[in-house]
């Protein structure tokens, strides 16, 4: 083998070994699920994120009976006071109904799609609502300024984050000290709920990710119809 092989070989282990070091200590990449990404983050594969196509099944008119959006926002507990985030929030489903309850506070309402966006902005300004403000995020942030939320909700967006190690980190930077998260995720193991399993999650799947983030489960409240209501607190 003459140098110029040697030194090539060298140069190529090197790179390989760069490579493995800035990817596989966070996510990896293997094929699996095919509504999945193909990138994994501690052994759960990533969705696909839903686009701006998909809004109208995010206002469907039967989501109240599938998923009961009433009975969540009971599980919450908003306070007239209360700074709440809705992170992934899509056409603003959630975020119109905790602005009311939290009508002597705010709600951010955080998305990465313009479409999104503009569709929320144009609702606060033909409803004329003065307590939410539209927030643009990125992949790996929230974009919330720190300790600036009592509560977090995210409903069926987790699972789709691109990096979860990142945002999992930017919302507890922005969440105050007794804040909460509520995690809502269709439950993985029940097979009768009618969602691509991909799109699911599991109780103890949260739990690991949450709990290298630095939180902890308070609860988990049972009693919607296909989802974890999940509450979790900094550890």
């Amino acid at each position: 083998m003459n140098k110029i092989t040697t030194l090539l070989l060298l140069c190529l282990s090197s790179m390989a070994i760069a490579q493995n070091t800035s990817h596989g200590d966070t996510y990896t990449y293997k094929k699996g699920d095919p509504n999945g990404t193909g990138k994994w983050y501690m052994g759960r594969e990533i969705a696909y994120v839903m686009g701006y196509e998909g809004m109208d099944w995010l206002d469907r008119p039967e989501r109240e009976k599938e998923e009961n959006t009433s009975k969540l926002l009971k599980n919450m507990n908003i306070q007239s006071g209360n700074t709440v985030a809705d992170i992934g929030a899509g056409s603003g489903y959630h975020v119109f109904k905790i602005a009311p309850a939290a009508k002597n506070g705010f709600v951010y309402a955080v998305d990465i799609q313009d479409e999104m966006l503009a569709v929320m902005d144009y609702r606060i300004d033909t409803g004329k609502i003065d307590n939410v403000e539209v927030v643009k995020g990125s992949e790996k942030s929230v974009n919330l300024a720190v300790n600036s939320v009592d509560k977090v909700l995210m409903v069926d967006v987790y699972h789709e984050f691109s990096y979860p190690k990142e945002m999992i980190a930017s919302i507890k930077k922005a969440l105050r000290a007794r804040g909460k998260v509520y995690l809502i995720e269709y439950r993985a193991e029940d097979a009768r709920v009618p969602i691509k399993e991909v799109h699911k999650m599991s109780e103890k799947q949260a739990v690991k990710e949450f709990k290298a983030a630095g939180f902890k489960l308070e609860k988990n409240i049972s009693n919607l119809p296909w989802q974890h209501c999940m509450v979790f607190v900094k550890a």
